[in-house]
């Protein structure tokens, strides 16, 4: 496994402005870190819960359709250049209006099955990082495990840090895309190059 562009890839998308991180910003500014904490547990359930199902939908995939392994690589190599075209091209324009009912650990973990974002996410990690190289039922939890720990983190801190993250965004916008872009086009090229 390529240690190095896998957590890039996770550490970028976790990280990076999406409907989570967006969301768990507006609620602790709407209601403060104790809802904040409620909300981004229930991304991480739900995130756990959604990658794991990737993992083992993957999984049947690649015992069916040995050749699919590579059109999956294929496939999250094209989404994540896809991505870092999406990051270089937004616009932070600060209008985020939700309504108050996002505050809740149901919300955020239904929240994922609904996230376009998560949802391939889940599919390009597992398909493209975890699959190729593990496919025991302890690994694939651990992975489950660990990817919706990071997706905890990077919900939280954004809730933590949401008035500092805004700033900072607002401020240096085209500058932190940028980067953000580049290493997932990084991880997508060690990706195509591993993968040969």
């Amino acid at each position: 496994m390529a240690l190095l562009s896998f957590l890039l890839y996770v550490f970028v998308t976790a990280f990076t402005p999406g409907p989570n991180n967006i969301m768990a910003m507006l609620v602790a500014n709407k209601y403060g870190l104790k809802k904040t904490i409620r909300f981004s547990l229930g991304v991480g359930s739900g995130f756990f819960v959604l990658i794991l199902l990737c993992a083992y939908f993957g999984l049947l995939l690649k015992s069916f359709i040995p050749k699919v392994e590579f059109i999956m690589t294929i496939l999250g190599v094209i989404y994540m250049l896809y991505l870092a075209i999406k990051i270089i091209t937004s616009k932070n324009d600060g209008n985020h209006n939700d309504g108050d009912k996002n505050n809740s650990f149901l919300t955020g973990m239904l929240l994922q099955f609904i996230n376009p974002k998560g949802i391939l996410y889940g599919i390009t990690t597992i398909s493209t990082y975890v699959l190729p190289y593990h496919t025991s039922n302890v690994s694939l939890i651990f992975y489950s495990f660990f990817l919706a720990f990071v997706g905890f983190l990077g919900t939280y801190s954004w809730g933590v840090f949401g008035s500092i993250f805004r700033k900072f965004l607002s401020k240096y916008n085209t500058q932190f895309n940028l980067v953000m872009a580049l290493l997932l086009m990084f991880s997508a090229i060690s990706i195509l190059l591993e993968s040969r």
